[in-house]
């Protein structure tokens, strides 16, 4: 396998909106991509119900957010490949945190060559507007727990998810290299950054329906939902090579969700960042 597809979704609950339409919109277009890994949110897993399974089918190994609200809503990652061990961090990082299923996942996917053993996180941080505090405390909780379950193994790391952030915060400028928190500092490359430099990329928009029936209802549209790759000292172990958003227009009338979602297309580069290209190479 030389390129992964990876997509993150903010489904929005089944409870808002026409949640039947909404399905049939979603379904299709997810059958239709067969991610290799997806991290949904806002999904529901119940006696009755397994939103994941209903959506993708049953050939996918699927990892839930070990909490979720009274209603069964919660997060999940999926993956079309064999799932190993697994850790979950707590992100209730100050009584504020109100989220139940306010954590990250961890879980080690072995992907086809040359890939490899893989670490997969889903992060899902605390929403509030003005709760930026909280995200940082979280990203770092993250970012430790990543570095900790390496303990110097040269994996790739995806990490992905609903991060309720923008770009300039410090939480994302945390992610992407561009602060230190805590005394600590991570990087990891931005996917849509990556392709799209000059484009905004709003994933919760403005001008999406769901969004101003919603309770953001004077929302001005922002980028929060992410694809990342871990960087070692001389770059990404994973080459970006698209990212886009989907769902992000209405099908027949109907918009799937209150989100876009973000799909990227990661393959191993062939000249793998800390080496350099033999002598004799005659590129101009």
């Amino acid at each position: 396998m030389e390129v992964i597809r990876v997509v993150t979704f903010n489904l929005l609950s089944p409870e808002h909106a026409d949640w039947p339409s909404r399905r049939t919109v979603i379904e299709a277009e997810l059958r239709r991509l067969r991610p290799d890994l997806l991290a949904l949110q806002e999904c529901v897993r119940d006696a009755g119900r397994d939103q994941v399974v209903d959506l993708v089918g049953e050939d996918y190994e699927i990892v839930w957010h070990s909490a979720r609200s009274d209603d069964g809503v919660g997060a999940a990652l999926a993956s079309r490949w064999p799932i190993g061990a697994v850790r979950e961090v707590d992100l209730h990082v100050t009584p504020r945190v109100s989220l139940p299923w306010a954590a990250a996942v961890l879980a080690e996917v072995t992907l086809p060559d040359p890939f490899g053993a893989t670490l997969v996180v889903h992060h899902k941080p605390t929403y509030e507007i003005g709760f930026g505090l909280e995200r940082e405390l979280q990203a770092v909780a993250t970012a430790r727990a990543i570095e900790a379950y390496l303990s110097g193994r040269e994996w790739h790391v995806i990490a992905l998810g609903d991060f309720d952030d923008t770009p300039d915060s410090a939480a994302m400028r945390f992610w992407t290299g561009r602060q230190s928190l805590d005394g600590i500092s991570v990087a990891y490359r931005d996917a849509w950054e990556a392709v799209h430099p000059d484009l905004p990329g709003h994933t919760f928009a403005a001008d999406n329906p769901l969004t101003r029936a919603g309770e953001m209802a004077l929302e001005l549209g922002r980028r929060i939902d992410y694809v990342l790759v871990r960087c070692a000292v001389h770059g990404p172990s994973l080459d970006i090579l698209d990212c886009r958003l989907l769902l992000d227009a209405a099908v027949n009338g109907v918009w799937a969700s209150d989100h876009y979602a973000v799909l990227a297309e990661l393959a191993v580069p062939t000249h793998r960042p800390g080496a350099w290209i033999p002598s004799g190479f005659a590129g101009g």
